[in-house]
């Protein structure tokens, strides 16, 4: 059965489509591997050699590949259900296949061996960018680049199927003639006729807007920097923490935090520094007037401490440089800072306790620190009322609710029932009972 390439699309006449990938699971013990039928005509309707999605699975599962093109057999050690490789497929065609602008699969991988970058190019709407470099598939596709005929079916379309096929032959180009120095290869399509890849100032069969064009120079430019990642993350996380500050600094003097939180939360991904975040955001969006500044940035403070207690401890150890800076006005402040940053979720209840342990002389002087810890004694003490109080609750009126099957009703049982006992009134009614004559009547 015919798959949608994109699995988003529920259009049943979407017109990209892929055969479901087929998993056969060979041998037994520690010879027991998986292998994928027909790996071959997936990767030709994705218009990928069929050794990418094959070693992505390796990848992603942290097993060993082998990878026969000329027997056709594309093999990933272990066990593996087909459901669950068609669903590792779905994770490579979003990374390696679809367009990131219109999430057309019409794009062509462009590579250039001697520089260490993969670009990507869209047929459909003229996208160009780079990938992302961090997932282990792109040193594989650097190393074995697609060969310029993506239609061959069942064939190796890698550098080390191509010498083999070129054995017997003159060797008057080198091994990486395939791919020019300069950067203008021809790049591949889903037609053995495509042309070059589009610049901006071609024309165009469609009336390209200034601002559509803008748009697209800034995707050009977002997808130069991300060849950087490499390099950046190399270097010491005090380096990093500095790009992230200069980054932050920039958007913050564009005003342009506030609705672009998620490009915040990604630099800090890329740089690694998403625990210790906090840390720089406090520096660059706090002052005096924290409070109010505190409610302003809430969404962004959320996407770094939401559910992670490194990056809040650091958030509290931003608040402590900040009051160190602004003392006079905030040192009378210190609780109703904390207050507000545990009513917005910024900070969880757990982790303003375990600060409120002990100071610390980490980000600033002990004195201060006590200080701090003094001043907000009253919000703390109010927590761990509350803390009490709610587990108080939940311990009292300890209720069990069974359900009798015969008498189709509801019963509730408490934890100890009294027994039952009789009042004054009903001994005297049964006495009197008994006193009657029938004679008397």
């Amino acid at each position: 059965m015919a798959l949608n390439v994109n699995t988003s699309v529920t259009d049943v006449f979407y017109r990209y489509k892929m055969p479901r990938l087929l998993a056969k699971v060979e041998g037994k013990g520690n010879g027991i591997k998986t292998v994928v039928v027909n790996m071959s005509e997936v990767a030709k309707a994705l218009c990928r050699p069929p050794s990418y999605p094959c070693k992505y699975f390796g990848c992603e599962l942290g097993a060993q590949t082998l990878m026969d093109a000329k027997n056709d057999r594309y093999i990933v050690n272990g066990a593996h259900d087909a459901s669950k490789l068609q669903e590792m497929l779905d994770g490579f065609i979003r990374k390696f296949v679809l367009c990131p602008s219109c999430d057309n699969p019409e794009t062509v991988l462009q590579v250039r061996e001697k520089k260490g970058v993969i670009g990507q190019s869209c047929k459909a709407c003229g996208y160009q960018g780079m990938l992302d470099m961090r997932h282990k598939l792109t040193t594989f596709i650097l190393k074995n680049p697609p060969d310029a005929d993506p239609n061959a079916a069942g064939k190796s379309l890698t550098k080390k199927a191509a010498k083999k096929g070129k054995k017997g032959k003159s060797n008057g180009e080198d091994k990486g003639s395939d791919h020019s120095e300069d950067g203008d290869d021809q790049l591949e399509g889903w037609s053995t006729d495509a042309p070059a890849k589009p610049e901006l100032d071609d024309d165009w069969s469609v009336d390209v807007s200034e601002e559509a064009v803008q748009r697209r120079q800034a995707e050009l430019t977002d997808g130069v920097k991300g060849l950087t990642i490499n390099d950046d993350l190399e270097k010491a996380e005090k380096d990093r923490l500095e790009i992230f500050y200069k980054y932050v600094l920039q958007r913050r003097d564009a005003g342009q935090l506030t609705g672009h939180e998620k490009s915040v939360l990604a630099e800090a991904e890329r740089l690694d520094v998403k625990d210790k975040a906090p840390l720089v955001l406090s520096e660059l969006l706090f002052n005096d007037a924290i409070i109010s500044q505190i409610t302003q940035y809430r969404v962004l403070l959320l996407r770094f401490t939401h559910e992670n207690k490194k990056a809040q401890k650091y958030l509290v150890g931003g608040m402590e440089q900040v009051i160190n800076l602004y003392k006079d006005q905030l040192l009378p402040k210190v609780p109703h800072i904390l207050k507000r940053l545990y009513d917005l979720d910024v900070l969880d209840e757990e982790v303003l306790l375990e600060w409120a342990k002990k100071p610390s002389k980490k980000y600033v002087s002990r004195e201060l620190s006590e200080e701090m810890h003094t001043r907000a004694a009253p919000f703390i003490t109010w927590l761990r009322e509350a803390e009490e109080e709610s587990d108080s609750e939940s311990e009292e009126d300890d209720v069990e609710i069974t359900y009798d099957d015969r008498a189709r009703e509801i019963k509730v049982e408490k934890a100890a029932p009294a027994p039952a006992t009789k009042t004054a009134a009903e001994p005297a009614e049964e006495e009197g009972h008994e006193d009657i004559d029938i004679d008397d009547i």
